[in-house]
């Protein structure tokens, strides 16, 4: 929800123009305690022509193609006096964005003024979630145009028609706070390429319940797939589905006890017969993969490094659910992958 955080009257402006106003002369504010301050303090530093660090105000996103266009930009520039307005903030995904309604006069070399009104947006990522390098408070975009109030009447009263913060994704968060909340301790801190644990891949599948009819509009079920751990051969996953019905929650996969018999009661020899014996829920799919266009996740498990023994699950999104529908098994040892069905759900409806 977005909500004000500062009355615009709480803001003055950083530099008084004059004409023999200069460079060193303006005063040095280099303030990233809050939204409004990273704004003062980028004109403070190109008041003082200190265009390095007004540079260093930006994100990856910066206002000009290079370095050197930005400093040529001001050129013409004697001074800038800045106002603030009413902030806003909105959260999304590990982040604070914060609009920020500004006006600024420009005053030229040649002793001419314009005024200037627009926005800010200014983005805060979760410092707790951070790895080094130290990603600070930082403008991520601005968008002013020329006004013709006056000054002191040109602050929007807000940044609703302004640059706005990406809209929160609440299963998204939804999601990662349960994934946390249960596997925070056990699933891997890293990613196996060394790399922090990232974000969830993400899916969204649209389908129509049996049955409907044919002005009912379709539903939405989210997919998010979050990596847990590496061993030697097999990388485990932990899935969430959303839905505007049941909300957030983990998926658990079917599996069926197996009792295998081998030749001579040596599972090196030769595979006599494979028997369902029951059911189990594993709550981790292992080297998973997620077919959109079948809208299936299959799970296969190496038995051993080679491949040559494993079983694998195919679950298929039926219905606002995903179900086992196939199960194959390579129970041999042999060298070879030559797996074998022994559940096939395919033609259920």
């Amino acid at each position: 929800m977005r909500r004000v955080l500062f009355a615009a009257t709480a803001f003055c402006s950083l530099a008084v123009i004059g004409q023999t106003a200069h460079a060193a002369e303006a005063p040095y504010v280099d303030d990233r305690t809050d939204a409004a301050a990273v704004v003062r303090s980028l004109y403070s530093a190109i008041n003082r022509h200190e265009f390095s660090r007004a540079w260093s105000y930006f994100g990856e996103t910066k206002p000009a193609k290079d370095f050197d266009t930005f400093v040529k930009g001001y050129d013409g520039t004697e001074a800038v006096e800045v106002k603030t307005g009413a902030v806003s903030e909105d959260g999304a995904a590990g982040s604070i964005y914060y609009a920020v309604p500004v006006a600024i006069r420009a005053k030229a070399k040649d002793g001419s003024e314009k005024i200037f009104a627009g926005c800010y947006t200014v983005r805060q990522v979760n410092a707790q979630i951070q790895e080094p390098p130290f990603d600070p408070i930082h403008i991520e975009k601005g968008e002013l145009k020329p006004a013709t109030a006056a000054f002191d009447d040109a602050v929007p009263a807000s940044c609703g028609d302004g640059p706005r913060p990406p809209k929160k994704d609440t299963a998204l968060e939804q999601a990662k706070k349960a994934f946390a909340a249960t596997y925070g301790d056990q699933c891997d801190k890293e990613m196996p390429g060394g790399g922090p644990r990232g974000e969830p891949d993400a899916y969204s599948l649209h389908y129509r319940d049996a049955g409907a009819a044919a002005s009912d509009p379709d539903r939405e079920t989210r997919l998010f797939r979050f990596f847990c751990s590496m061993a030697a051969y097999n990388e485990s996953s932990v899935y969430y589905i959303a839905d505007d019905v049941a909300g957030v929650r983990q998926l658990q996969f079917a599996a069926p006890t197996l009792d295998i018999r081998y030749e001579n009661n040596n599972s090196e020899g030769k595979v006599q017969a494979i028997n369902i014996i029951g059911f189990q829920t594993d709550d981790q799919a292992v080297n998973s993969t997620y077919d959109d266009a079948t809208k299936t996740i299959t799970s296969f498990t190496k038995w051993r490094g080679v491949g040559d023994a494993s079983s694998t699950g195919t679950y298929l999104f039926r219905n606002g659910n995903f179900s086992l529908v196939q199960y194959d098994v390579d129970a041999s040892y042999d060298g070879e992958v030559n797996p074998q069905t022994i559940l096939d759900y395919n033609s259920a409806p």
